[in-house]
Formats: C-alpha cells, structure tokens, sequence
C-alpha cells in the first residue's frame, strides 16, 4: 500500500499563548510533531506492517519544520517530504489543502492519506477534509478504529467516534482518514530509528516543483488579533437558615447585579 501521512510542526502544548503587538507568540516553546498527528503516523506504520508497503511524511511549512518529519521518520515512516516556499506563509487551511494535495498527487497513486483529527495550535480540523474534496476521494474522519481494510478489494471499514456514540462505515480506496487518539498508542522512536532520521536528507518541494504558480492569497484575515481582557471575580457566599431563605437572597443579589 501507499500511505501518505499529513503532520506538523506546532509548538509544545504546555507553551503559554500571548499576545504581542498584534501577534500571537508562544515564547520559547519548543517546536514539536502535532501531538495528533503522532497517531496518524503510528496508524500508518500498522497499516503497512499488516498489508505491506511504504508511508511517506509529508508537511508543509518553514525549513525548520523538518524536525517534526525526521520525528515520523524515527517513527518507521520510509520517506519524508517538506513542502516550503515563501509564498505559502500564512495561509488558510483551503490554500493549505491546495498544496497538499498537489504534494499528494506527486507522491503518485496514493492508497490512503491519513490526518491527525487537528492541529493544536490553529485547532480548525478541516484541512484533511479540504484535501479530500480536492483529491476526488471520500473523507472519512473521527476515525477511531479501522474495522477492516481490503487493498485488494479497494475498500475500507472504519469506526467513527462521535459525541453521541460510535458510527461505523465504510468507502472505496482510495480514501482520506483523519483519526482521534482513541485509535492506538503512539510508539516511541527507537534508537536505531532516531540515529536513521538524524542523517536523513528531507527533499524540499517549492510552488514551482508542484505546479503552482496563481495567486495563494488567504481568503480569510486576521486584520487584529487582541488578547481577552483578564476578569478579576470574586466569591460571595450565599448564607441562610434554610434553601427557601438561601434562594431568596441569592434572587435580590442577582437583581442587585442587575442579572436578573
């Protein structure tokens, strides 16, 4: 099979976001592999041990975003992409899909795609169906569980979790997964895996080696961001012989604060 696995690099999820001079900061936090997408990586590489095959990291950002692909790497991923131009900087998630799946189709003949459910710095949770959409191929998300696979049937079965239980389908290959945690346990990197990914050199792929050479303008902006003032609160307890005595005074209060 040919597994394509879409990651990130985002920062630390114990970084502190702030806000300054009308851009978001994370401070010195580190730069990591989305913590999503590390389950996306581990369901590629079972996938490939089960039917056989080869998975290649992909990831669109600044230069320094090879980090989280030689973090795939280390995993067991066989290949690692960087998708980085200048004028892909700040763009949208529907630019962003444009770019991935052109980087997909140049992967070639792809058996599955698979996403983290989302990026925790931008949180959206939309790119993976976005590429879908481009791709022609159905997009099956919330993937908690994959039921069954049949390469050489073209079909796959999957099992989606939802807030008010779980959903099982199933779609044609090839198809877009974009998976919750709940699917597997990460593995750790092996020692072997590290020392490989340390020494491997990640092929950079710009706007011209895609093909893509019209205008990648966000259609959404952000003309200010501004960080939410802090709320200074108090706690007034509410005192009384009995709960008809308490809910009374809790009343003239709130209509004292003008809530009610």
């Amino acid at each position: 099979m040919n597994i394509v696995v879409c990651v990130k690099q985002t920062p630390d999820t114990a970084a502190t976001v702030t806000v300054e001079g009308g851009e978001v900061s994370w401070g010195d936090a580190p730069l990591v592999l989305n913590p999503w997408d590390e389950y996306a990586v581990e369901e590629a590489l079972q996938i490939k041990e089960e039917h056989g095959g080869q998975v290649t990291a992909l990831s669109l950002g600044p230069e320094d975003a090879q980090e989280a692909l030689k973090q795939s790497l280390a995993m067991g991923c066989d290949q690692a992409i960087l998708i980085s131009d200048p004028a892909f900087a700040g763009l949208d998630t529907l630019q962003v899909s444009k770019v991935l799946a052109a980087a997909i189709e140049k992967v070639g003949d792809p058996d599955l795609v698979l996403f983290g459910r989302s990026s925790v710095d931008s949180d959206t949770g939309i790119t993976g169906t976005q590429v879908a959409r481009r791709l022609g191929f159905p997009s099956l998300i919330l993937v908690s569980k994959v039921v069954s696979l049949d390469p050489a049937g073209g079909k796959i079965e999957v099992e989606r979790m939802l807030e008010e239980g779980r959903q099982q389908v199933a779609g044609p290959l090839p198809a877009v997964l974009s998976v919750v945690k709940e699917i597997n346990e990460p593995r750790y990197p092996s020692f072997m895996g590290i020392r490989k990914a340390s020494k491997a050199e990640i092929p950079i792929w710009s706007g011209a080696d895609l093909g893509i050479s019209d205008d990648l303008s966000a259609a959404v902006h952000w003309p200010e961001i501004i960080a939410p003032p802090k709320i200074e609160t108090e706690v007034e307890m509410i005192e009384g012989d009995t709960a008809e005595e308490k809910a009374k005074k809790l009343a003239q209060r709130l209509a004292e604060e003008k809530v009610i």
